[in-house]
Formats: structure tokens, sequence, C-alpha cells
């Protein structure tokens, strides 16, 4: 696929008061849609738009490219990672379909407005809305400041909740779905990650909420990931011993993360309100 034109364009409203947006967009050449049925199947997602939060990077862009792969037009969101976006942005745009960057706060109500609407207008609708953007962070419970509980809850849930709402009607109008990134923390409690754990807690139960709420027009599930080996060179002894640790003897990869929200982007409206962990055992 050649790519026939790459460019970057700073787009600055007057609304926004707090992010401009990066739109970065892969046109690929016109393409056969004359598929036999073998090539349908093996993009199940072709003429699906899918907008992911936190996409440039890690799993959100192992979950764009595994998607993308499936045959859908693709929309990322990053904060700060303008390289990593515009490499994410190319690579997705290789298998055929649309890709756009965007930049966005995602704890910023006029920022996520805008990404969804400028979403929109770049790719004619949301079919698949992603919730990856997230933060991480390790402290002990008695050294935790208000603010750092205050900001990982504003990344880790109350982003999927705007992201979300402001989707809603467009969600509704393709009978989309909305595929939320938990985590094995959420799920088992662990000491030095209250605040993390808690707030991956609450995007289990939003994700419960939101399945009976949108329903029957939207499904909505979640992916708890365990511990997944992104090749850190910092994390290289911790991922070790949490190897040894888990019943399949290993640690997960970013594939089989991005495996499992295609599941979830193909599979029937009927699964709904689901928490699927992927995480070899350790949670048992």
């Amino acid at each position: 696929m050649a790519i026939s034109n790459w460019h970057l364009a700073w787009v600055d409203e007057p609304c926004l008061a707090k992010c401009q947006l990066l739109i970065a967009k892969c046109r690929p050449q016109p393409l056969n849609y004359n598929l036999t049925v073998d090539r349908a199947r093996s993009k199940p997602l072709a003429g699906k738009a899918v907008l992911i939060t936190g996409g440039a990077r890690r799993l959100g862009r192992a979950i764009a490219l595994e998607l993308a792969q499936a045959g859908a037009d693709v929309a990322i969101t990053f904060r700060n990672s303008v390289p990593e976006a515009q490499h994410t942005v190319i690579d997705v745009g290789s298998f055929g379909g649309r890709a756009v960057a965007l930049r966005c706060d995602i704890t910023d109500e006029k920022s996520v407005r805008s990404v969804i609407k400028e979403t929109v207008k770049e790719l004619g609708g949301i079919d698949i809305l992603v919730n990856n953007a997230a933060n991480y962070e390790t402290a002990e419970f008695g050294e935790l400041t208000l603010k750092q509980w205050d900001a990982i809850f504003a990344s880790n849930t109350r982003g999927p909740f705007l992201v979300s709402r402001e989707a809603l009607k467009h969600l509704r109008e393709r009978r989309g779905k909305i595929i939320n990134m938990g985590s094995l923390g959420g799920l088992r409690p662990w000491a030095s990650h209250a605040h993390y754990c808690s707030s991956k807690a609450a995007v289990h139960m939003l994700t419960k909420v939101m399945a009976k709420a949108l329903a029957p027009e939207i499904a909505v599930n979640c992916v708890a990931p365990g511990m997944i080996d992104l090749g850190e060179r910092s994390a290289a002894a911790f991922m070790k011993k949490m190897a040894h640790e888990t019943p399949m003897q290993r640690n997960g990869k970013g594939e089989e993360i991005a495996a499992a929200a295609l599941f979830f982007a193909t599979a029937p409206h009927f699964i709904t309100g689901q928490i699927l962990s992927v995480d070899g055992g350790l949670g048992l």
C-alpha cells in the first residue's frame, strides 16, 4: 500500500482552551472493494471506524495495529507522544485503511468533545471506542498524596467516562461497541498501588453499569490485562519474578491484549458487561 499523502496539520479552534489537535492523516490508494468471501472473513472490521484513546504506544499501539489489520479505519489519541503517534499512524495506514492521530487530554471535557467531533469528521462516524489511555504509578499507602489520588482517577476513570459519554450519540447511531481497558489490579489488591487499583476497579464497575444503561444499542466490555512484558529494561527483573509466579510460566504480550480487544470488537452484540482477564492465570 502506497501512502498517497502524509501531512501534519495544526487545528486551533477558539473553543479549545487547553489543547490543540494534531491530525495526522494517512490516505491509502483507492481499494478494490470487490472482495472475495475469504478476504472478507480476514477483514471482519472492514468499513468500521474505531477510536482508541492513548493509541500511540504500548498496548494502545498494539490494539490499533490489530484492529487495522482486521480492516478498520482507526483514529488514535495522544497527549505528548508526537513521534510515536506519527509512527503508529504510518503503520496503521499500511494495512490499507484510514489512520488519524488526534492530540487530546481525556480528562478535559472540551478537549474530548473536540476529538469526538474531529474523529467523526475524518472517519465518518464511530463504530468502536477503545478506552485505553491511562496512567500507572506505584506509591506506598502512607505516602500517597491527594494530588496523586485525584490524578490517577482523572485519567483512569473520569477519562473513559467522558469519552464514552461524548461518543454516545455516534455509537448509538451505529449500534456500536465500547471496550474499556481494566487491569488485574482492579480485581486483586496490590498493596503499593491503592490509587491505581481503586481506579481500575471503578472502570470494571463502570463497564457493568454502562452495559446495562446503554443496552440494547451499545455493547460494553472490558479487557483486564495481567503482567504484560513490553520489553522495558527497567522492569526486566520484576517481569522475570512475575513470570515465575504466573501459572503459564511467562508474562503476557501486547499482541495477546490486542487479540482480546479484537475478540470484543467482533463478538456478537449479545456479549456485554464482561470483564475478560488476560493474565496467564495469575489472578487465580
